[in-house]
């Protein structure tokens, strides 16, 4: 077990206790969740990077909660720990390995390992992950915006327009703040 692995599951079980807790976390152990990438190649592409970004993802959220409102925060740590080490649930059972030719250093052609998609519920990204954890336990609706509207400007449902994530930015402060956190963990933590 990794030292990722001790500490996911020490920040899920101090922090998230509500009814179906135990239940999810069970299914993500019988998931690629541990194992799996946060990519396929463009940040911690390799085995065991999407544990390692929900937890990146974590520490920046907790910070950005307490730069922004203080020693008295909006959001319990259950809410932050939800929101945070569950936001890429949707990337479990994603990725498999796939090989393909590659010079090795001496210039001779090898087979090589890499990271491809095949999702199994095309259902979007944020909002796969919401479904997802629905499934086992309820949601608070800023939660819900939150994890849905994690990836911001980088969602595939922007590229036609509208306004519902400005509306969730505007509406559910949370949302932004995990937002953040995403990019933080991403561009500043997890450069390779």
């Amino acid at each position: 077990m990794s030292d990722f692995n001790i500490t996911f599951d020490a920040h899920y079980g101090e922090n998230i206790f509500r009814a179906g807790a135990d239940d999810l976390l069970k299914w993500l152990k019988s998931t690629d969740f541990y194992t799996a990438p946060a990519s396929t190649k463009y940040h911690l592409a390799r085995e065991g990077g999407l544990l390692e970004h929900s937890i990146n993802v974590h520490n920046r959220l907790k910070s950005l909660v307490a730069n922004e409102y203080g020693a008295v925060p909006p959001y319990t740590d259950e809410t932050i720990a939800i929101c945070a080490l569950l936001h890429d649930l949707c990337k479990a059972d994603f990725y498999k390995i796939e090989m393909r030719n590659a010079k090795n250093e001496v210039g001779q052609w090898v087979k090589v390992p890499y990271y491809t998609v095949d999702d199994q519920l095309p259902y979007g990204h944020g909002e796969k992950s919401v479904y997802i954890i629905g499934a086992f336990m309820r949601l608070e609706r800023e939660e819900a915006m939150a994890i849905r509207w994690h990836m911001g400007g980088f969602d595939d449902s922007l590229k036609g327009g509208g306004y519902a994530m400005s509306g969730a930015f505007t509406k559910y402060p949370l949302a932004l703040l995990l937002h953040m956190a995403d990019l933080q963990a991403t561009y500043l933590d997890e450069k390779e």
